[in-house]
């Protein structure tokens, strides 16, 4: 039997594919034993119990960006991670340690590093995070989601996505879709998000553009987020809506997506087979430009600068697109040649790779 620690959190882009690792691995293999290592404050605190895994807490440390109070204090807050961290190793048997980044990523790859552990080390952005570089450099097994990613002896896996994902069949599960976002089976629709919690751009942007949207003869299902702009004028064939609980039914009433081009984002669009305008988050350091690389490469998805996606793009750019439609059906052909599916028994495989490496060792 293996013991498992995965180890991640913080924000849904860490803690969505080390879920569906879970889920992929418990299912392959009934009598692995999986824990989790995150802190109480991000996303995990909510999200891995109620997936039914077990969470294990150690204190967030961030890793300090500039010189002050906090950045005197990391060290041995850090050394105090770790110290719990190995506590846990030790205490659980732990066989093998999976990181995806965050701030409980760090500890664990140095606190396996310590007690002889192996350790593998998921990258899901092309411009990857700290902690992760520290894992690579550590010695751990690389994992990535998209090829270029700078990170030394890398395999690329792709990103674990949730079963609902890689299993879903957008033309069977269509009908389903329509009827519960209350849309016409007759006309094509539109799909815009700015993920969880909304794009302000996106939002007042599409609002703005409604009236020559649905005059090109489409529906549009809005997924707005809280408080980020835009307004519903209440017209037919427009559905607003802050939040989706259901995003691969949106996914599969979708015949065009304009979103962010998160790590997850472009790989569940290319999972599902969907043509995409992606408008990469402006803030941060352009790891959304470098995540929407593979499906503009192979023609899937058109990329749009944050500043440039204005009422007069729509207009003399995304209405043509929208009323030839030929050009869609391309791209969507297209977005399916890059999927990968099976990324999280990928990733599983190189873990037991690893226990297996340490224990013939």
């Amino acid at each position: 039997m293996t013991s498992v620690l995965l180890a991640g959190g913080g924000t849904a882009g860490h803690v969505n594919p080390l879920l569906a690792v879970a889920d992929a691995w418990l299912a392959d293999d009934p009598e692995v034993t999986i824990s989790v290592l995150g802190t109480a404050e991000g996303l995990e605190a909510r999200l891995v119990p109620a997936r039914g895994y077990e969470l294990l807490t150690i204190p967030r440390v961030p890793f300090p960006r500039r010189p002050n109070g906090a950045a005197v204090r990391f060290p041995s807050r850090f050394r105090d991670a770790v110290r719990r961290t190995r506590q846990i190793l030790r205490e659980r048997e732990i066989d093998v340690v999976v990181g995806f980044g965050g701030y409980a990523a760090a500890p664990a790859y140095v606190a396996a590093r310590a007690e002889r552990i192996p350790f593998v080390v998921h990258e899901a952005n092309a411009r990857p995070g700290i902690a992760n570089r520290l894992g690579a450099w550590l010695g751990g097994v690389v994992a990535t989601t998209f090829p270029g990613t700078p990170l030394r002896r890398a395999t690329i896996v792709g990103m674990p996505l949730r079963a609902e994902i890689v299993t879903l069949d957008r033309r069977a599960e269509r009908p389903r879709a329509l009827a519960t976002f209350g849309l016409d089976a007759g006309r094509p629709v539109l799909l815009v998000t700015g993920g969880s919690t909304g794009a302000k751009r996106l939002n007042e942007t599409v609002s703005a553009s409604i009236v020559p949207l649905l005059g090109a003869g489409w529906q549009v299902l809005h997924i707005t987020g809280t408080g980020r702009g835009g307004t519903d004028p209440g017209l037919e064939g427009y559905r607003v809506i802050e939040y989706c609980d259901d995003m691969h039914l949106a996914l599969a009433a979708a015949d065009l997506v304009v979103c962010r081009s998160g790590a997850a984002t472009v790989t569940e669009l290319a999972a599902v087979g969907l043509a995409s305008v992606l408008v990469p988050y402006p803030v941060g350091n352009g790891e959304q430009k470098l995540n929407a690389a593979e499906l503009i490469e192979v023609g899937a998805a058109i990329l749009v600068d944050d500043a440039a996606f204005t009422p007069e793009w729509v207009t003399n750019t995304l209405i043509p697109l929208l009323v030839g439609r030929a050009e869609i059906a391309r791209m969507t052909a297209a977005a399916a040649t890059v999927a990968r599916p099976d990324a999280a028994l990928a990733l599983v495989g190189l873990a037991r790779e690893a226990v297996a490496a340490k224990r013939v060792g």
